[in-house]
């Protein structure tokens, strides 16, 4: 009979996920692993069986966090869609004090990206939800008037999150916060 798990597995994949947005997948060794999760070598492949099936749950997990978070902005019509985007865009000036800088999900298109086609068939597909939310929450705000009807409102969609990682890419090289309110600003007057 195996022995229960004395550790909240949940807590190991959220260190776990921590420990890769810093220093990406192959940077990240299983003594680096271990001194996030608390967990020892052998807990950590009888749980996850693998470094990289701990990478993927890490990853999924940071997708599912970051999009449901971007969507509720998103889809929350009482507030004018400017302020949507700005609050979009926010996170990458005033990220999370306790986050890693730059985006999990840009590191990782760029580590492994180019060799991996599953996980940017992943990172894809959700990119495409928050793209078609935007984009429909642009529509809305462009029958009501709020944005010009002229605009490309997929074209404006795109280019909020194209913004947004180029953010999170400074980020990562510690831009100030100045720098990162006058993108957010410069951005906004397309609104």
């Amino acid at each position: 009979m195996p022995r229960p798990r004395t550790f909240d597995e949940d807590g190991a994949v959220d260190a776990a996920m921590r420990a890769f947005w810093t220093a990406g997948y192959e940077a990240t060794s299983t003594q680096d692993l271990c001194d996030a999760t608390g967990l020892g070598r052998s807990s950590i492949y009888n749980t996850f069986s693998s470094k990289r099936d701990l990478f993927d749950r890490a990853l999924r997990r940071y997708v599912d966090q970051f999009t449901a978070a971007q969507l509720e902005v998103i889809q929350d019509a009482d507030v004018p869609i400017r302020e949507r985007v700005r609050r979009i865009l926010w996170t990458a000036v005033e990220p999370d004090p306790v986050d890693p800088a730059g985006c999990f999900v840009i590191n990782t298109i760029v580590e492994l990206g180019p060799k991996e086609a599953e996980i940017v068939d992943l990172l894809d597909r959700d990119h495409e939800v928050k793209l078609t939310a935007l984009t429909t929450a642009i529509e809305a705000a462009q029958a009501t008037g709020e944005v010009d009807s002229e605009q490309d409102a997929a074209g404006l969609a795109t280019y909020v999150f194209t913004v947004l990682g180029g953010l999170r890419v400074a980020a990562r090289r510690n831009a100030t916060p100045e720098s990162q309110q006058a993108v957010v600003e410069a951005t906004l007057r397309s609104f």
